[in-house]
């Protein structure tokens, strides 16, 4: 089944059966399909029934992307990464992890709402096609992004009626509507009912909205009232297109038509991001004067009767459709309401967050399954965080802002995504603090170098960790105070200073067993296993995990105790006992998948991947290693495809497939370096001695030169696929039934511009890439294929129907998968 996260249809797909077969064509065909059209005529609905539909196509999965919420373009990248579980290796550098997961990757990637954000849409959809040959993208905006390859398809309306055709899909669909409203006999009025789609333009959401007040009103009724309606806004924006300025006629007749309590409730809500359930609805919007809270819950099934509001879930949340959100934040802001609206929201969202934090808190002894569901409760309020933590930086309200970031912190390690968090603090704590707490600052730039740290900002890191400890010992003991020691003394080891490193430990140490923390007091066993490890002390080193271990169970974190056993693990493997490590490490993995922690759970397939390569149970380290290098592209983390290139080398080596071994281990130096890291660990240097004793100085070195240029993917596959161990690396036979070779779909499109006689330079110049990047897929085509010269390619290709139409070619390859 292909992997995707499109929502549950909320009801029946009515009509559009055309619209849904060609566009189900075109977005094989074409990169990128952009439907275009006026709001609320159903491009969202639309796209979303094309991407399921054209799911099996696409091996790689369909996402949603839904951009409705997002008012800063420079979030767009992160609502991607948040899609496709992309973290943030490096602060700002979130893109490269993208990059790294869609490279080869067969997928449709569905842009919802992109017109408020259009530009920048259109810059990152350009460079990731040009980037990602087998990616398509099916986007929705009222505005086309007019970028190269892009094919622009306008929504029509749903057809109308006429004498011939009484039974169009504008009056199916709203006679449907009707009936799920609570309409009796609603087809007994007929002609009213065709004049009421005529009226409205055949406009879908315009006539799931009249629909809904069918239970009220006559079909007549509504036709006349609408018609009036009409006529008092033809007078607005001239420049709109008349279908607009009759979706807002609609919108504003049915908030017209709402109580006027309604009305207060709709536009309150329109402060949410995204889903709410009764009680933050219950304390954002009543006030114990216009909305008491012991109403707000007939008044919010009142909106969802009327379409206006969305009900989710089984779990009872809600949401705004993006137009009328937009439509009720106008509401909101002509009351005079916004501003304290949003204050509430960002109060709100403050204290829910830090109940979520202190329901799981660290200071307290308590299982995991009394923990857990706050963690996941904390997790889906992350994007009203983002827009709180907006408001508190509009607003300079510090204080409330630095304590979410506070509260979120907690979450965003967990799940290994601390990159956010890093613009949080920095905006935070630039604003006027003159009123801000000592502990909080101390705490907060405590938070901003752990951010720092993880993305290799030493130097910045080390500046503000130093502040943060020498400021929170200023004030009472908390946990905050041991996570910023543990910080400090990370930050000290990597930068080389084992001094002031050891220094910082003791003191964590210290002041964690004094005060009961049983959170940091693992962590400093497991900084001191780490120590013990690095000099060789291998049985002090496992006592000191063993009693974290024991510390860990005592807490009941599971996010220690994934530590703990992991760490223990690298012990045993130390020590030569590979059944320990095994046990260690798949003890482990269930708790890291209970976290949602994509770049931890990576490193724990990697490790359990080396450890079975030890034992001679190659399928178990192949299907591991092949998880582990999966999770690090889905989430862009280099230094995971990293691990897992070092332990595929290990892989092969124990396999006695040198040649593939010297691969992966250039392959993963390669990247190592790519991304700032330099030197060749120990474990290459004892690989290679080997190497060239059997297969000379002359093949390594050849080897060496084919892994750090080729591609990771391909030297993973080489590895992976034990069919292929002795073969010669990337090279023919292709695999059995195999139409193109074994040749990418990038390298299929450069050997169909062959058979055209068009030099490096013009490939380069059409594909949008440089001549040294042609050159190099030219390489790999004759390596792959056995050929000597362009001119074989050019006949290969033609035979292979890759010159008629290489973008068909392509689309069979996507079907096939």
């Amino acid at each position: 089944m292909t992997p995707h996260n499109l929502p549950a249809e909320p009801n029946r797909f009515v009509g559009r059966a055309r619209d849904v077969a060609e566009l189900g064509t075109l977005v094989r065909q074409h990169r990128v399909v952009t439907l275009s059209g006026v709001g609320g005529i159903g491009k969202t609905r639309l796209s979303l029934r094309v991407a399921a539909q054209a799911a099996p196509w696409f091996s790689d999965g369909v996402w949603l992307v839904e951009l409705g919420r997002i008012g800063d373009s420079g979030l767009i990248v992160n609502e991607m990464a948040e899609v496709l579980g992309v973290r943030d290796e490096i602060p700002g550098r979130l893109l490269d992890g993208l990059r790294v997961r869609l490279r080869e990757a067969r997928a449709l990637i569905l842009l919802d709402n992109c017109e408020h954000l259009v530009e920048r849409c259109a810059q990152l959809v350009a460079g990731l096609i040009a980037e990602c040959p087998c990616l398509r993208f099916l986007l929705t905006s009222r505005e086309p992004l007019r970028i190269p390859g892009e094919l622009v398809w306008r929504v029509p309306p749903l057809e109308l009626p006429d004498a011939d055709h009484p039974d169009a899909e504008s009056v199916l669909l709203f006679v449907e509507r009707a009936a799920a409203a609570g309409a009796r006999e609603v087809t007994a009025s007929m002609a009213d009912i065709v004049r009421l789609c005529r009226a409205l333009d055949g406009l879908p959401l315009a006539l799931e909205l009249a629909a809904a007040r069918t239970s009220l009103l006559s079909p007549g009724r509504i036709a006349d009232r609408i018609g009036n309606r009409f006529g008092l806004l033809t007078l607005g924006d001239r420049t709109a297109p008349p279908r607009q300025r009759t979706l807002l006629a609609t919108v504003e007749w049915s908030h017209d038509l709402l109580q006027p309590k309604e009305r207060v409730l709709l536009r309150r809500l329109s402060v949410f991001a995204g889903l709410f359930d009764l009680g933050l609805a219950e304390r954002v919007c009543a006030d114990g004067g216009i909305l008491r809270k012991a109403e707000l819950l007939d008044l919010l099934s009142g909106l969802v009767d009327k379409s206006l509001v969305l009900h989710h879930d089984a779990r009872g949340r809600y949401r705004l459709l993006e137009t009328i959100r937009q439509y009720a934040a106008e509401r909101l802001a002509e009351a005079g309401e916004d501003a304290r609206l949003r204050d509430r929201h960002l109060r709100v969202i403050c204290e829910e967050m830090e109940r979520c934090y202190e329901g799981g808190s660290l200071d307290r002894r308590m299982p995991w399954s009394e923990r857990f569901p706050h963690f996941v409760r904390g997790r889906g309020l992350l994007d009203d965080c983002r827009i709180a933590v907006d408001w508190a930086v509009e607003s300079r309200d510090p204080v409330l802002g630095l304590r979410l970031a506070r509260a979120a912190l907690s979450i965003l390690a967990v799940r290994g995504d601390l990159g956010e968090s890093v613009g949080w603090h920095e905006r935070l704590l630039a604003l006027d603090l003159s009123a801000v707490p000592g502990d909080l600052i101390a705490v907060a730039k405590g938070g901003l170098a752990y951010g720092l740290e993880v993305g290799d900002e030493l130097a910045r890191a080390e500046e503000l960790i130093v502040q943060a400890v020498e400021e929170q010992k200023k004030h009472p003991y908390t946990h905050w105070l041991g996570i910023t020691y543990n910080v400090a003394l990370t930050v000290f080891f990597r930068t080389g200073q084992s001094e002031r490193a050891l220094r910082y430990l003791e003191e964590l140490e210290a002041a964690a067993s004094a005060h009961d923390d049983l959170f940091n007091l693992a962590t400093a066993r497991i900084a001191q296993l780490n120590l013990a490890l690095f000099r060789g002390q291998v049985r002090y080193a496992r006592r000191r995990g063993e009693e974290a271990l024991a510390l860990a169970r005592e807490s009941g974190h599971h996010w220690t105790l994934a530590r703990a056993l992991t760490h223990l693990g690298a012990v045993a493997e130390a020590d030569g006992d590979l059944e320990a490590a095994m046990a260690h490490h798949t003890a482990a993995l269930p708790l890291l998948e209970d976290m949602d922690n994509r770049v931890e759970l990576a490193r724990c397939h990697a490790k359990i991947g080396r450890v079975a390569a030890g034992l001679r149970d190659y399928a178990a380290a192949r299907r591991h290693l092949a998880a582990g290098l999966a999770l690090s592209r889905q989430s862009g983390q280099r230094r995971g495809i990293v691990r897992a290139l070092m332990a595929l080398a290990d892989l092969a080596q124990a396999q006695d497939d040198l040649e593939g071994a010297v691969l992966a281990a250039a392959a993963g130096t390669a990247l190592r370096e790519s991304i700032g890291q330099y030197g060749t660990p120990g474990r290459v240097q004892q690989l290679l001695a080997p190497a060239r004793a059997r297969l000379g100085e002359g093949r390594v070195a050849l080897l060496w030169a084919r892994g750090m240029d080729g591609s990771p993917e391909e030297v993973a596959a080489r590895v992976l696929d034990s069919d292929l161990a002795a073969a010669p690396p990337f090279g023919p036979p292709a695999p059995a039934g195999s139409r193109y070779g074994g040749l990418t779909c990038r390298e299929q499109e450069i050997a169909g511009l062959l058979t055209r006689g068009l030099s490096n330079r013009v490939i380069a110049l059409e594909l949008v890439i440089s001549p040294a990047t042609v050159a190099k897929h030219v390489a790999n085509i004759m390596e792959k294929l056995g050929f000597t010269s362009r001119a074989q390619i050019a006949v290969w290709a033609a035979e292979h129907g890759l010159d008629a139409d290489h973008q068909a070619a392509r689309e069979a390859d996507i079907e096939r998968a």
